[in-house]
C-alpha cells in the first residue's frame, strides 16, 4: 500500500473555495480504486495549512490514477476549479 501525503497552503480569504475543491477530491480518489482519509488542520499554529491523505494499492495503481485523473472529465473540473479561483 502507498499513502500520499498532500499539503496546502491555503489563502485564508479563499476557505470555502478550499472547501469546494477538497470535497470534490475524495470521491474522484475513490472512483480510481484509492482510499481518501481525508483533510486534516493544525489545531495550533498556523491556520493556513491543510493536509490531505489517501492510500493506493501498490504504487501502480496510483500512478494509473494520476496518469486517467488527467483525462478524466471531473478531475479536469476539479483542476479547472482550483486554477480559477486559486484556492
Amino acid at each position: 500500500m502507498v499513502t500520499c501525503y498532500l499539503k496546502y497552503i491555503i489563502d485564508p480569504y479563499k476557505l470555502s473555495e478550499f472547501e469546494l475543491y477538497s470535497k470534490m477530491w475524495i470521491p474522484l480518489v475513490e472512483k480510481f480504486g484509492g482510499q481518501h482519509h481525508g483533510y486534516f488542520l493544525p489545531s495550533e499554529g498556523a491556520n493556513n495549512v491543510a493536509i490531505a491523505l489517501f492510500s493506493f494499492e501498490s504504487l501502480a495503481t496510483y500512478e494509473e490514477y494520476r496518469e486517467a485523473s488527467f483525462h478524466d472529465e471531473e478531475c479536469l473540473a476539479a483542476f479547472a476549479f482550483a486554477k480559477e479561483t486559486r484556492c
